[in-house]
């Protein structure tokens, strides 16, 4: 258990961190598809409620809207809503929202046949509207030859015109004709009795290809049926078979097409659902639209009421809107009120949720704007007459409002995992800072009881804490103590066999010494000195295992003293060119005194390793250089010789115990590799340092001192 508590609290700690977010980001993609069939169910709901005010309501629906077995687009007319009144100018500028609702004519829609005519003869795009109490027409006609009226003529059909055939609410077939003599206002004449019809209005304006006409008159004159013609008379001489293209036979009332107007009674009982937030259609069993009531872009339904942006109200909602939300939406997207919907053309509206309304069966679909920006739900119920569907009532919302709520509750959510994570983050933080913090005591615990030589200088207190580190802290005392204990007893071997084996080896010795002054025979001789040979080895071993020991030993009970380093060396220098004759010394000796605290002798016995090493490798006939100059607080001595290149790796553990790079056939003398040892304790006792690398010529080997002078 204490071996896998720390990793079990983070393999916890981590799951509830990693679960948290994606547990509550499915839980409201869940809650919205349910908000989503709630929405599909409140809008079925809606058009059921509306169709429930029309059902059995026959004076609503016009004989217009259920006489035909279909509708003929082209031949039967359908009156737009217009948002705005049109302007009679001839320039159709007003007319440019709603160019895709144009139908065009062409020659299949020539009175008689002529297989030879071309669009440039005779064509046009025409369409009706309807704002407030007048019916608005616009015909945009191609003709290559435009013949006026004379202006001293009588007649108005000796030249290009425009019929108009209708069917007065009275039953009475009435028809007119739009003659000009020039381009500008102009009135409608009657067909039969060629007086002047005021109540008709509109502009003629001729253009490159042809000319326009825009036409006004109340609504009150019309019924439901509606034609125009128009007439193409290239010359004069052709006025007895002029082309005649129209949108239905003129000739007869019955083959008149028919024209519907929405019906102001059921709009007036949508204007009460104005305030739903769905855009709401009443549509007629041949799919044209009665009456309309609301905006797309305004129709989120009722699940955006009160969640509109309101402005920050204090300190913690102003931060959330101005740094949490920019950072929230980049990943979440904004429902857009500025979408682009496909422009229905209310004159045969489609859909299967229309298809099945008209059926006698509640419908809803789900449908994307061309412009990717916003879903559309759209509902459809059907209208009973008696057992006859006579319409049906379409509602649409968009999901703005679904995707609205579901964006503020994921903006919660994001708060509240942004509050756990930085809770567990600062928890985390600080579990992890007393773990390290721990971690680091016992590491700074153990590297001060082994100094840089590795001798055990101290011990390490454990923890009683029942975790991992607690039982870490205690193995490592463990090991410190007992790897203190065994260094104690290698750190004491030197000074107890060199005790032991004196007094062996001066028994050997003295024993030796007594056979040497008796006679001997050539071959005892020969062996008493091979025997004598090896106790001098032995007395040198052991001579040096105590000085060392000694060193130690005076070091750690030495007390510093004032001296000279220049004096020192340079009476040293002096010593070892007398002792060593034959030896070239080249000396580099500053000719300030350099004052340090410290051992002058054990300045001298550091030299003296020195100098025996340089000795022992230098090549015949080669200088020793010794140098000695002062920088800045430190005194610099370097003592370089020609000779073998140190190993590549062996410069920093040449200062330890019992380290020698000697070859063999230089083991003629016994050698422990304690020279350079006492050189590194005699440089941390004057709290110097001391290197040893390879020169720059790559032909020998250069040891440098650093002791740092007195104040």
């Amino acid at each position: 258990m204490l071996r896998f508590g720390l990793r079990s609290k983070f393999i916890v700690l981590s799951c509830f961190l990693f679960l948290l977010p994606w547990l509550g980001y499915e839980y409201v993609w869940e809650m919205e598809k349910f908000l989503r069939q709630g929405q599909e169910k409140t809008l079925v709901g809606t058009t059921r409620a509306l169709a429930t005010a029309l059902h059995e309501r026959p004076a609503l629906f016009d004989e217009q809207t259920n006489f035909l077995d279909q509708v003929i687009k082209g031949r039967d007319l359908y009156a737009y809503n217009l948002k705005n009144p049109i302007q009679l100018d001839g320039k159709l500028t007003d007319w440019e929202p709603y160019k895709p609702l144009f139908w065009h004519y062409d020659k299949r829609y020539l009175q008689k046949t002529n297989k030879n005519h071309q669009a440039s003869d005779l064509s046009f795009d025409h369409m009706v509207g309807k704002f407030d109490n007048y019916l608005y027409a616009v015909f945009n006609v191609t003709d290559n030859t435009l013949i006026y009226r004379a202006k001293n003529s009588l007649s108005i059909t000796n030249n290009d015109h425009l019929k108009i055939g209708l069917k007065a609410p009275d039953g009475q077939f009435n028809t007119y004709i739009i003659a000009p003599r020039q381009d500008g206002w102009v009135n409608a004449f009657n067909a039969d009795t060629k007086a002047p019809f005021t109540k008709i209005q509109g502009y003629f304006k001729r253009t490159q290809k042809g000319y326009t006409v825009e036409l006004r008159f109340p609504l009150a004159m019309l019924g439901n049926k509606l034609g125009f013609a128009i007439a193409d008379t290239d010359s004069l001489s052709e006025l007895p078979n002029a082309n005649v293209m129209s949108t239905s036979n003129l000739n007869n009332p019955s083959d008149l097409g028919s024209v519907l107007v929405p019906s102001p009674e059921i709009s007036r009982i949508l204007k009460g659902m104005g305030h739903s937030g769905s855009r709401i259609w009443v549509v007629d069993n041949h799919h044209r639209v009665l009456a309309q009531s609301g905006t797309i872009q305004n129709a989120d339904g009722v699940w955006a009421d009160g969640l509109k942006n309101q402005p920050p109200k204090n300190a913690w909602q102003r931060f959330e809107q101005t740094y949490l939300h920019p950072l929230y939406y980049k990943i979440l997207t904004r429902p857009e009120n500025e979408f682009i919907d496909t422009l229905h053309d209310v004159a045969s509206m489609q859909g299967s949720h229309l298809a099945n309304a008209l059926k006698g069966q509640p419908a809803s679909s789900w449908r994307l704007t061309p412009d990717s920006k916003a879903v559309i739900l759209s509902a459809a119920y059907p209208i009973w007459i008696e057992d006859k569907v006579i319409g049906a009532v379409i509602a649409e919302e968009t999901t703005n409002g679904v995707r609205t709520l579901r964006n503020k509750s994921l903006e919660k959510l994001f708060n509240v995992i942004l509050a756990v994570m930085l809770i567990g983050t600062v928890t985390l933080f600080f579990f992890a800072s007393r773990i390290s913090s721990r971690i680091r005591r016992l590491r700074d615990t153990a590297e001060q009881a082994i100094d840089a030589q590795g001798r055990v200088t101290g011990s390490i207190s454990y923890s009683d804490s029942n975790d991992e580190i607690g039982d870490l802290s205690r193995s490592f005392a463990n090991i410190v103590s007992r790897l203190g204990g065994y260094t104690d007893y290698l750190e004491n071997m030197s000074s107890r066999l060199s005790h032991e084996l004196r007094t062996p080896v001066a028994v050997v010795r003295s024993s030796l010494e007594n056979l040497q002054s008796l006679e001997q025979t050539e071959l005892n001789q020969k062996y008493l000195d091979r025997a004598s040979e090896g106790v001098e080895r032995l007395g040198k071993i052991i001579t040096t295992m105590s000085e060392a020991t000694r060193l130690e030993q005076s070091i750690q009970s030495n007390d510093p003293e004032p001296f000279d380093l220049r004096s020192v060396i340079n009476g040293c220098m002096q010593g070892y060119l007398l002792t060593y004759p034959k030896q070239l010394f080249t000396l580099d000796i500053c000719p300030n005194s350099l004052p340090m605290q410290g051992a002058p002798e054990f300045i001298a016995q550091l030299l003296d390793k020195l100098i025996n090493n340089a000795l022992e490798f230098s090549q015949a006939n080669t200088a020793i250089n010794v140098t000695l100059q002062s920088k800045d607080t430190q005194a610099i001595l370097s003592v370089s010789n020609t000779g073998p290149l140190l190993p590549e790796g062996l410069s920093e553990h040449i200062f330890d115990s019992m380290v020698s790079v000697r070859s063999q056939h230089m083991q003629q003398q016994p050698h422990l590799g304690l020279g350079l040892y006492i050189v590194r304790l005699v440089c941390d006792y004057h709290k110097g340092s001391v290197t040893a690398q390879n020169n720059t010529q790559h032909n020998g080997v250069t040891f440098t001192v650093s002791l740092p002078l007195a104040n």
